[in-house]
């Protein structure tokens, strides 16, 4: 298919034919920015909604696609009169989102799920901490929203009944919009995290939905592959499109690689000393002494883990800095001892988002979220 072909009417299926990013497709600066967006605010949408940005088919309520991402969060899961069933207004019927646990299909499941929290948490809120984006109203635009959820369980919930504990935890979804609708998402909770939080083991709860299993667990072989391959370019973008000085796409490529398959020599090269990072089950730290010992936990628990980048977009530029979104995957065999308790021996699938925030060449945080519930489930698997 060809980019110029890519034009749908809203309603039609479109997930199947998501488009890679090209080069062209990143913004070159901060102009449409969450930072730009919400400095100075007052309220938790601001009343200045930002630079006017072509959103052909979007609804003409928002101004850009940083106000599309963050207002339609705070209208469906916010308000005093929160809008649950405008989910069915901007995910589309046949929208595919890729989770901890599977493939969903729909968007009646995401509102069923979405009622489903606000019982449980009926104070919660959803506050934007980054939005990364790229792409454009022809194509679709692709967004990486970093948002930190809170909120008190005062209902039940299917981890059981209300336990009046507050929980504070990030999500990261990477969504694929156009023309109102977002139609491809790939979205990681920190389950585990809000599970501690709420006082219930994640190793005990794995074990209760091991027997009783989500929509969507196990994924097969073809979600897996689905969900590796969904807008990943045929040709990495650093090898079709080459360019000199520095190219985010060839910084992040070889950085997973070398940290994750390799010798970590990038650990040194590519992090700030005083490294800030946020990941799965509220592991919070600073240093590169304490990023290596985090990898290596994982490396040592599955020693032949291989991980493969599946997309990469950024938005920036040297001067300014970057925002770079990478989704990636992985697998490995459970064969050490260590966080995930004695060695299986099972083959398991792993996959997450990270977010970086670089300046000259340097990544200075790391926000970084992976299926780690599930692959407890994996493990503890029959």
């Amino acid at each position: 298919m060809k980019r110029s072909d890519f034009t749908l009417e809203r309603g039609q299926s479109r997930s199947r034919n998501a488009l890679p990013l090209q080069r062209l497709d990143m913004p070159v600066d901060h102009h449409v920015s969450l930072k730009n967006y919400t400095s100075g605010r007052t309220t938790r949408i601001p009343k200045d909604l930002g630079p006017a940005q072509s959103l052909q088919g979007f609804d003409p309520t928002y101004r850009n696609i940083i106000d599309y991402i963050v207002r339609i969060t705070y209208r469906i899961w916010e308000t005093n009169d929160r809008e649950v069933e405008y989910i069915g207004e901007c995910y589309s019927l046949d929208s595919q989102v890729f989770d901890d646990y599977g493939l969903q299909l729909g968007n009646q499941k995401i509102i069923v799920d979405t009622h489903h929290t606000t019982s449980a948490f009926p104070d919660i809120i959803l506050d934007a901490e980054e939005v990364i984006w790229a792409g454009n109203d022809q194509i679709g635009f692709h967004t990486s929203h970093l948002t930190r959820i809170s909120g008190t369980n005062t209902g039940s919930s299917r981890y059981g009944n209300a336990t009046g504990k507050t929980v504070n935890f990030l999500v990261i979804a990477n969504c694929v919009a156009l023309q109102n609708d977002i139609f491809l998402e790939h979205v990681l909770y920190n389950t585990s995290a809000m599970l501690q939080q709420l006082g219930i083991d994640p190793w005990e709860e794995s074990a209760r939905l091991v027997k009783n299993p989500p929509a969507g667990w196990p994924r097969s072989q073809k979600n897996w592959d689905q969900l590796r391959s969904a807008t990943s370019p045929a040709i990495p973008i650093s090898q079709a499109e080459p360019i000199t000085g520095f190219d985010p796409d060839t910084f992040t490529r070889e950085i997973h690689d070398n940290i994750w398959n390799g010798n970590q020599s990038a650990i040194i090269n590519s992090y700030a000393e005083n490294l800030l990072f946020e990941g799965a089950t509220e592991r919070i730290f600073s240093g590169r002494t304490a990023y290596r010992q985090y990898v290596n936990e994982l490396r040592s628990v599955f020693p032949d883990l291989q991980l493969q980048v599946d997309e990469v977009y950024w938005m920036g530029n040297e001067l300014d800095g970057w925002l770079i979104s990478t989704r990636w995957s992985a697998e490995g065999t459970h064969l050490g001892n260590g966080i995930y308790r004695s060695p299986s021996g099972r083959t398991c699938q792993m996959w997450g988002i990270t977010q970086w925030q670089v300046l000259n060449g340097i990544v200075q945080k790391e926000w970084q979220l992976f299926n780690e519930l599930d692959l407890m489930m994996q493990i503890l698997a029959d």
